[in-house]
C-alpha cells in the first residue's frame, strides 16, 4: 500500500486530504481506485480558514465553535491525522521528521518521530514577513495562525476593559485605545474595520462606556496605496470607507523599528500605539530553507515545475502560499486562498495520473477576482478577473453575498454538501443564541 503524506492543514492541504481520503482511503467497495494510506500532518489540533483569522482576532468568530477539529474530521473522511511540526526530510529513505510534541508546560507528549511516504505534499502556507525590522518580533502581534489571533484577542479585551474604566473624554490620551497596523493588504484593512465593529458591540456586553469613538487606528502602508495587489477602484473605495470610520491611513510610510510604545518610520516619525500588529508581506516558513533541500526564491517559497512537483524531486508536490509557480506569461502565482484551492484540485488529479504512470497536467492559475470585507460596513471587490480580460466591480450586499459564498464553498469542499449544510445550519442556530462576539 502506498502512503501519501500532506504537511499542512490549511485551505489547500485539508481540501486535498479530504478528497484523497474519499478517493483512496475509503475502505468500502465504493472506493474508485486502489486503497492508499493518506496522512495529514499539522502542528495545530484544529483548522480555521485563514481569511477569517482577523475575525478570530476580534472575537467575531470562535475557533472552538467555528473551527474544524482534525481528528474528528479525519475519522469521517478516511485519512489519518498526525499532530506535529515537520523539521526535516530524508529524500533517499522517503521519510519526514517531526519534532517532539510538548504540552503547554513543556513536558514531552511524543518524542521526535519519522513518517514514511511514497508521495509528499508540502502545504505549509506562509507567515508574516517582518523583513528583519528591529523590535517587530518582540513587540508586535501577527495573525498567521488561530493561536496568534487568540493572543491578540485576549490583549484587545484587556485593553478595552481598561479604556471602559476611564472617563469618557475622547481628547484624553488614557481614554482612547490606540492601535497601529503595518500592512495595507487585505488582512490590515479588514482587521481595522472589524475592530470598529466590535468596539461598538461592547456597549451591549457590560462595557457601556466603550464605543468606536474611543478607538484610534493607524493603518501604515509602505507603498503608494492600500491593497497594492488589487485594482485601483477597489483600493480607492476601501480607502474612502476606512476614512469614514476614522482610520488614519499612512501611505508611503516605511516602518524601520518597533518597540513597546509603537513604531518609528524612515522619516523619523513616531507612531504611538497601545497595540501593534504586523500584517505586511508574507514569506514561506523559515524551516523550509533550513532543510536545505529545495530550490527556493527570495521569500523562501519552493520552486516547482508546471505540474506542481518540486524542481528537485518528482515525488514531492507543493501547493498554496509556500509554492513558487511560474506561469507561461512569466508571472508568478499569487499567495491567495483561491490559488491553494486550485492547486489542491490539480495535485489530486496529478497524483491519480502519477499512480497510473500517465502524463501529468500543468497548473494554470485562474483569477476569479478579489473581495475585501469591511465588517458590517461594506464589502467591495471584482469578479471574473480572467474572463475576457475584464472585471466586474461589485459592492454592498451582492459583494457580501459572494464573500460569504467563498467560505461556504470551502466548507463544502472539506465536509461535502450534506455535512456542510448541517454545519451551516448549526452555526446559524448557534449565532442566534450566543453573543455576537467572543468575550472570554
Amino acid at each position: 500500500m502506498k502512503t501519501i503524506v500532506i504537511v499542512g492543514g490549511g485551505a489547500g492541504g485539508l481540501e486535498l486530504a479530504t478528497r484523497l481520503g474519499h478517493q483512496y482511503g475509503k475502505k468500502s467497495k465504493g472506493a474508485s481506485d486502489q486503497q492508499v494510506n493518506i496522512i495529514l500532518v499539522d502542528k495545530n489540533r484544529s483548522h480555521i480558514w485563514k481569511p477569517l483569522l482577523h475575525e478570530i482576532a476580534t472575537g467575531s468568530l470562535d475557533i472552538n465553535t467555528d473551527g474544524v477539529v482534525y481528528r474528528a474530521h479525519s475519522s469521517l473522511h478516511y485519512y489519518q491525522f498526525q499532530q506535529g511540526t515537520m523539521i526535516g526530510v530524508d529524500r533517499e529513505n522517503k521519510t519526514i521528521l517531526l519534532n517532539a510534541l510538548d504540552d503547554n508546560e513543556g513536558k514531552e507528549i511524543l518524542p521526535q518521530r519519522e513518517i514514511q511516504y511514497d508521495m509528499l505534499v508540502m502545504a505549509v502556507g506562509s507567515v508574516s514577513n517582518d523583513f528583519g525590522t528591529p523590535g517587530v518580533a518582540e513587540h508586535c502581534y501577527y495573525l498567521d495562525s488561530h493561536l496568534q489571533a487568540e493572543r491578540f484577542h485576549q490583549s484587545m479585551l484587556n485593553h478595552f476593559l481598561r479604556i471602559n474604566q476611564q472617563p469618557d473624554n475622547p481628547d484624553a490620551e488614557q481614554g482612547v485605545l490606540k492601535l497601529a497596523i503595518v500592512g495595507g493588504g487585505a488582512t490590515g484593512v479588514e482587521l481595522a474595520a472589524e475592530l470598529y465593529h466590535v468596539a461598538d458591540l461592547l456597549k451591549v456586553y457590560g462595557m457601556p462606556k466603550m464605543s468606536a469613538k474611543r478607538l484610534k487606528i493607524a493603518l501604515i502602508e509602505a507603498g503608494p496605496r492600500l491593497l497594492p495587489a488589487l485594482p485601483d477602484r477597489i483600493a480607492m473605495t476601501v480607502r474612502r470607507e476606512l476614512q469614514k470610520l476614522g482610520v488614519e491611513i499612512l501611505e508611503n510610510t516605511r516602518v524601520i523599528a518597533a518597540d513597546a510604545e509603537g513604531f518609528e518610520t524612515a522619516e523619523q516619525q513616531r507612531i504611538s500605539a497601545d497595540i501593534t500588529v504586523w500584517a505586511a508581506g508574507v514569506k514561506a516558513p523559515d524551516f523550509i530553507k533550513s532543510i536545505d533541500m529545495f530550490e527556493t526564491n527570495r521569500i523562501g517559497q519552493i520552486i516547482v515545475k508546471p505540474s506542481l512537483q518540486s524542481s528537485v524531486d518528482d515525488s514531492i508536490y507543493v501547493i498554496g502560499d509556500c509554492c513558487a509557480c511560474e506561469q507561461p506569461d512569466g508571472s508568478w502565482v499569487p499567495p491567495r486562498a483561491q490559488s491553494a484551492h486550485q492547486m489542491a484540485d490539480l495535485v489530486r488529479k496529478n497524483i491519480k495520473l502519477q499512480l497510473k504512470q500517465k502524463p501529468l497536467q500543468d497548473y494554470i492559475y485562474k483569477d476569479h477576482g478579489s473581495l475585501v470585507n469591511l465588517s458590517k460596513y461594506s464589502t467591495v471587490g471584482s469578479l471574473m478577473g480572467n474572463l475576457n480580460k475584464g472585471t466586474m466591480f461589485i459592492e454592498g450586499r451582492l459583494a457580501r453575498f459572494v464573500y460569504i459564498s467563498l467560505y461556504r464553498m470551502h466548507q463544502i469542499a472539506i465536509h461535502g454538501w450534506l455535512r456542510a449544510s448541517a454545519v451551516m445550519l448549526a452555526q446559524k442556530i448557534a449565532n442566534s443564541v450566543k453573543p455576537k462576539m467572543k468575550l472570554h
